[in-house]
């Protein structure tokens, strides 16, 4: 593990985080599933790094009860996001981690950045070293021109920053950098596991 790596786990567990760090992703993904396999409710926030892994279909085939609207028709999308929220166990990526220890992120409707530290016996929380960033500036720098312009385009959704590939702070309908949410320490009575993987996942 690279001097910049592990000083990010040291961090991130002074501030009070579970964390693990894997080789690779279906290391971490073997791990999830074996630690959940009993629990009855699963609930999953938009994540390419979840989506990537395979982890929801591997779930529902060992006959877990699985939410995630990024897998119903548009009309069950908020149903989806409803059940998800109330699930016992939460499962979705960070946009960028600093350092020092905080995870940053942005979200548009706000449904996966509250239910990353609220509402869930357990949270885990999957990124890739890539996610890694030197302080607060470098992580919003990050997400918005990285992650937000590579979701937009994936969206379809008509915005600057789908075009452009970078933020200019738009004021469109479609905006999908509307709420941001910073963990500087692990809120009480969240159970948080973080999941470090040396690949780079996700946007």
């Amino acid at each position: 593990m690279e001097e910049r790596v592990r000083n990010t786990v040291e961090s991130l567990r002074k501030n009070g985080f579970e964390v693990k760090f894997f080789d690779n992703s279906n290391e971490a993904k073997n791990d999830i599933i074996r630690h959940i396999q009993n629990v009855d409710t699963v609930g999953i926030g938009g994540s390419m790094t979840v989506f990537d892994m395979n982890i929801y279909e591997e779930l529902k085939e060992k006959g877990i009860k699985v939410y995630w609207h990024w897998k119903v028709p548009d009309e069950e999308k908020m149903e989806a996001r409803n059940s998800a929220d109330s699930s016992k166990i939460y499962i979705t990526s960070t946009n960028a981690i600093t350092e020092d220890g905080k995870l940053v992120n942005m979200d548009g409707v706000g449904n996966r950045v509250s239910s990353m530290f609220y509402g869930h016996e357990k949270i885990y929380i999957i990124a890739g070293i890539n996610k890694i960033c030197k302080d607060y500036e470098e992580a919003r720098n990050r997400i918005r021109n990285i992650a937000a312009p590579k979701n937009a385009k994936r969206l379809k959704v008509d915005t600057p920053c789908a075009i452009a590939g970078k933020c200019v702070d738009c004021s469109s309908p479609s905006r999908i950098c509307n709420v941001e949410v910073i963990l500087h320490k692990k809120p009480s009575n969240a159970n948080i596991f973080i999941f470090l993987v040396n690949e780079e996942l996700g946007y």
